[in-house]
């Protein structure tokens, strides 16, 4: 018989394969429909579907995004993506100046494309928690105070996602001519 944690790293494997993937979707959607939301200090009584699905995929969201970023950062990985906490930012700088010269950065380690991602995730996690706190405090004033924490972070991670697909083309070029 196999045991209840054995069952659980199988379905947590097989969800960690279209982990990435799931994200990208739900965030998407989010994005392209937040202009769409007429919410300020609460959800409304007479919300629409817009605004439900908004809220409640964003809390759906916000796990996945605390997931991921965690996944990414157990067993060490951390140090790939946030190599400046370590004081470490050499290979970061030598990315910086080679892009200043015309030459793709360097994928994986601990250069300019890891330190990129590693943002993301945390951008993706500082626009789920504002927008959680925001949920959870609606009807308050300290609400509008999140709301605008959350479109800041909001309009970080859409900076971001231009980077990274930029990035993600950069990389395929560079597999390309390899």
């Amino acid at each position: 018989m196999v045991s209840i944690t054995a069952q659980i790293r199988k379905m947590y494997a097989r969800y960690s394969e279209y982990q990435h993937l799931l994200i990208i979707l739900l965030s998407l959607y989010l994005i392209l429909t937040s202009s769409w939301i007429l919410m300020g200090r609460s959800l409304r009584a007479n919300a629409s579907l817009w605004d439900m699905t908004h809220v409640y995929l964003g809390l759906l969201t916000t796990l996945l995004a605390c997931l991921f970023l965690l996944a990414n950062c157990i067993r060490g990985k951390w140090q790939q993506y946030f190599p400046w906490l370590l004081g470490d930012i050499t290979q970061l700088v030598r990315d910086c100046k080679g892009v200043f010269k015309g030459n793709l950065p360097v994928s994986g380690g601990r250069g300019l494309f890891s330190c990129v991602e590693g943002l993301g995730m945390l951008l993706l996690v500082g626009v789920g928690l504002t927008g959680s706190l925001w949920f959870v405090l609606q009807g308050s004033s300290d609400a509008l105070f999140w709301r605008n924490y959350h479109i800041i972070f909001a309009k970080g991670f859409i900076g971001f996602i231009a980077i990274h697909i930029l990035f993600a083309c950069l990389h395929l070029l560079d597999f390309i001519r390899n």
